[in-house]
């Protein structure tokens, strides 16, 4: 099967910034995809480059089997994207500007009961005739994302959707992606939220000064992470400085009264609890958890 996304040995560079360095994986067709990665990273430059508006450096990017340059009228046909930024026409009503949009991609008239589906499920309907310029924020979010949809692509790019969106809107947009990705649509998600990647994605794709830092199933990076974690809420924080050496060395986080230890998946919690008592600090309270996406994106970017 033709990979939705096939990246090879890509490389991007802005003078003598590289942006992106031999950047070379692929998306499955039908995938929830994460990208993921602090700011700098390189996502953006990534997205622009599948979508044809950045040319790379070295390498190729295929989207369906079609090169992003070579092909670029039928690649951008198949392609989908949501962008950060709130980009709209204020001179254009919700309903005016998807059907322009959707004859940018060659539909007419036939295409207009999609166009009226996408507003009701998007709860726009009763903003079909308004101009966009007095949208509220979130509504023009969800035109974005209407409009990335009008043309029914295989592939959607979501570029941190939900930043600054309310509740209602992030459950909306959620419930309608998965509809999507249900459907065999393939989705790629950049998020800074990382419990929503955590939620959604299937594989994830982790990029660090422009570098793939992992590439894996969500389940297999989540199972590399060779500790658990013990989460104690203390009676005072000040005695943690009296901490064994063998504990202090496993000390992931103290905040608040609050103290993480990363322990072996083979330490005993019987050991560790009496070590504890001995160096005369006070355990209120306590759980252990496996490690979560966060904590396997911080391990990897830090």
């Amino acid at each position: 099967m033709t990979a939705a996304i096939q990246i090879k040995n890509l490389s991007k560079h802005y003078g003598s910034l590289p942006a992106l360095t031999a950047i070379d994986f692929q998306i499955p067709q039908g995938c929830f995809f994460g990208l993921l990665g602090p700011n700098g990273a390189g996502k953006s430059t990534l997205i622009n480059i599948i979508a044809g508006l950045t040319h790379t450096s070295s390498g190729q990017v295929t989207v369906m089997g079609y090169d992003v340059r070579q092909q670029w009228r039928q690649a951008r046909q198949l392609l989908g994207i949501v962008p950060q930024e709130l980009v709209y026409d204020p001179f254009f009503t919700v309903v005016e500007l998807l059907r322009l949009q959707s004859g940018y991609f060659g539909f007419g008239r036939e295409n207009w009961p999609w166009i009226d589906e996408l507003l009701m499920t998007l709860n726009l309907a009763d903003k079909a005739d308004e101009n966009l310029g007095r949208l509220s924020g979130g509504m023009k979010r969800r035109v974005l994302i209407a409009q990335a949809l009008v043309h029914k692509p295989q592939v959607m790019i979501l570029d941190e959707p939900t930043a600054g969106v309310d509740v209602e809107l992030r459950q909306i947009l959620w419930q309608f992606v998965r509809k999507l990705h249900q459907q065999g649509h393939t989705i790629i998600l950049t998020t800074h939220y990382l419990e929503e990647a955590e939620a959604l994605c299937e594989h994830i794709a982790i990029l660090k000064q422009g570098r793939l830092r992992a590439i894996d199933s969500k389940a297999a990076l989540l199972q590399r992470q060779p500790y658990r974690l013990l989460c104690l809420k203390l009676r005072t924080e000040g005695s943690v400085t009296q901490l064994p050496p063998a504990l202090a060395d496993k000390v992931g986080e103290l905040h608040n009264k609050q103290l993480i230890l990363r322990l072996n998946r083979q330490d005993s919690l019987y050991a560790v609890l009496n070590q504890l008592h001995q160096a005369g600090i006070e355990v209120l309270d306590l759980h252990t958890r496996d490690p979560s996406l966060e904590d396997v994106f911080v391990e990897l970017t830090h």
